[in-house]
């Protein structure tokens, strides 16, 4: 049983912690957050303990922690644990500034702990399986990459003037599923954006609908479009066209059922919030984090897939300010 400890009790610490209590391979030792209520309330919940930040990385039974705290602590929290000798799994981005991830990283590697990344979309099941598939050979040569992620509404102005614009929290997902996908770095990116969803958004200085053209090296294209708004649910699909055919993963309904009569067939909308969509995933992107530290697998993903998923999106970013494609700097 490995000792982990959470560092940030909010919604998706709730999850992440949740996961390990109920895991048989993990043991949930203590729960830190800068607001201590809610690192007690959860803790309480659970079985565990609430404690100071300082206190987890000190406590020799706890291997490794999970960092799930806001954006701007996350490089700092990285480089306290892997010195305090942990095992880390942090949630997207490591911070907003790549330059800032690059030296994160450094400290990661001169301490010779796993760092992974919480790029949760590569460990959903429908995903997964279409990955295997893409890597089988089953599409051939790879040449066309088509993804889809709409949210069912945007998310608070508060959040959003915090938040690093579209590119870098909402599309960096995608980003990151389309090297996932392609199996090659882009070299080029175009990008456009306007703000149709919610005029505040675009008065906070972000957009909340956007387009990217992605090239490889070798010619390989991916398309990306993100919207804050989807009427219908959480919308998240993606096909991949190859030379001998498509592999395409589809959106999960809230259930299989279909009701047919004289007007037509009518089927239940898809699954409408994020947290729904891939409990799965973050079932299985724990089981990584754990083989990491048991197995000595190499993470994935890791800090430089992190890395790599920012820089595409300061590159998208920039090329939606000024209408030209970007060469992202690796």
């Amino acid at each position: 049983m490995i000792g982990l400890g959470i560092i940030g009790a909010g919604r998706i610490g709730r999850i992440h912690a949740g996961n390990v209590a109920a895991s048989k391979g993990a043991r949930l030792l203590a729960v830190s957050d800068a607001l201590a209520p809610a690192a007690e309330s959860l803790a309480s919940e659970l079985g565990t303990k609430a404690t100071s930040r300082e206190a987890m990385l000190s406590e020799p039974a706890i291997a490794g922690v999970m960092i799930c705290s806001p954006t701007d602590t996350h490089a700092d929290f990285i480089e306290e644990a892997v010195k305090a000798g942990k095992a880390v799994f942090c949630e997207k981005p490591v911070d907003l500034s790549s330059d800032r991830i690059r030296a994160c990283l450094k400290t990661v590697e001169a301490s010779g702990k796993p760092l992974m990344i919480g790029f949760n979309r590569r460990f959903d099941p429908n995903f997964a399986e279409a990955r295997r598939r893409l890597v089988a050979g089953d599409v051939g040569k790879i040449e066309l990459v088509t993804i889809l992620s709409r949210d069912p509404g945007p998310p608070p102005v508060e959040y959003v003037r915090r938040s690093g614009g579209l590119f870098r929290d909402m599309m960096i997902h995608d980003l990151d599923m389309a090297r996932f996908l392609l199996g090659e770095d882009p070299v080029e990116v175009h990008a456009v954006a306007s703000c149709l969803v919610d005029p505040a958004i675009g008065q906070a200085g972000d957009v909340d609908t956007a387009a990217v053209l992605l090239k490889t090296a070798s010619g390989k294209i991916a398309q990306i479009s993100n919207s804050r708004r989807a009427s219908y649910g959480y919308d998240q699909r993606f096909e991949v066209h190859g030379e001998k055919g498509m592999v395409r993963a589809r959106n999960v309904p809230l259930t299989t059922v279909e009701t047919a009569d004289a007007r037509g067939f009518r089927a239940d909308p898809v699954l409408p919030f994020f947290l729904d969509r891939y409990a799965a995933a973050y079932r299985a992107e724990l089981a990584a984090f754990l083989d990491c530290m048991v197995k000595g697998i190499q993470p994935s993903p890791s800090g430089v897939d992190g890395l790599k998923a920012q820089v595409l999106a300061d590159a998208a970013t920039e090329s939606a300010q000024t209408g030209k494609p970007v060469r992202p700097v690796y």
